[in-house]
């Protein structure tokens, strides 16, 4: 199966931040507005859950959520993700099942950091994201280059490579 196939099958739609992607889950229950830490504008969905695709055309732009989210490897090529953390250090994870390799089939990338990604082979890569307190496109921010290098001028390479 090619990774058309599978956009297919799955119906996948492009994402803003790169790659395809179809929500699987939204919970129906959800968290009150006056429960929650003041990031957030309005009440969360408990969770949220999708499946997410990179193949060798795509890269996933730096950019942040206001939750923790894990990623979960499926199948296809590893991936890099490249994660800033506060203190300005790059933090690179693999995700993938290659265990013996450094690979991790469940990568955790915690809330308001910058993080990107890229297939390290040369296909696709098919995974899911899950979302706690649940995603809403309102908590999602695209990094802008020049901002991010301006931050982070050490990392003007990779942050050029994914924005």
């Amino acid at each position: 199966m090619n990774f058309q196939q599978i956009i297919d099958k799955l119906q996948l739609n492009k994402h803003p931040e790169g790659g395809y992607f179809k929500e699987t889950y939204r919970s129906e229950e959800y968290v009150k507005k006056e429960d929650l830490p003041d990031r957030y504008r309005g009440k969360r969905n408990f969770y949220t859950s999708i499946y997410f695709m990179l193949t060798k055309n795509d890269i996933s732009k730096f950019h942040r959520i206001k939750s923790d989210e894990i990623w979960h490897f499926y199948q296809g090529d590893p991936l890099d993700i490249f994660v800033i953390r506060e203190n300005g250090v790059l933090d690179v994870r693999k995700l993938g099942n290659y265990l013996l390799n450094g690979e991790s089939p469940q990568i955790l990338i915690e809330k308001n950091h910058w993080f990107a990604a890229k297939i390290s082979g040369s296909n696709y890569s098919l995974l899911g994201c899950s979302v706690s307190p649940g995603f809403e496109f309102d908590d999602f921010e695209l990094a802008e280059r020049g901002e991010l290098i301006q931050q982070y001028p050490h990392l003007k390479e990779t942050i050029t490579r994914l924005t």
